[in-house]
């Protein structure tokens, strides 16, 4: 007997901005960056070894069924970490702080 499998069983919803493929760490942009710079699935695969080819076919077809709640996706992802990264600068943590007080020591 022939049982379907939904493309979104390919993945773990753990939250709105949270996708990732199933088994994996490894969250669907990092396949759909791949693809959007021109990466062959066999490509995409050799950059991302952990995964097999019908993962990455299967997560290139849900982006192209699913492209304009992915690409809000992307932009949603791309905004938190541009926001994360700011928010490092203007507050490093302790050790950073430590590690810039000692290699200014050292360079002066």
């Amino acid at each position: 007997m022939f049982t379907a499998i939904k493309l979104e069983d390919y993945f773990e919803f753990l939250s709105e901005d949270d996708i990732r493929l199933k088994g994996h760490r490894i969250g669907i942009e990092n396949v759909i960056d791949y693809y959007l710079e021109g990466y062959t699935p066999e490509e995409i695969l050799n950059e991302l070894p952990s995964l097999n080819l019908e993962k990455v076919y299967a997560t290139i077809t849900y982006y192209l069924h699913n492209r304009s709640e992915i690409d809000s996706y992307l932009l949603r992802l791309a905004k938190n970490k541009t926001e994360k990264y700011q928010e490092f600068l203007e507050n490093p943590s302790p050790l950073v702080q430590r590690l810039k007080k000692k290699k200014n020591s050292v360079l002066r």
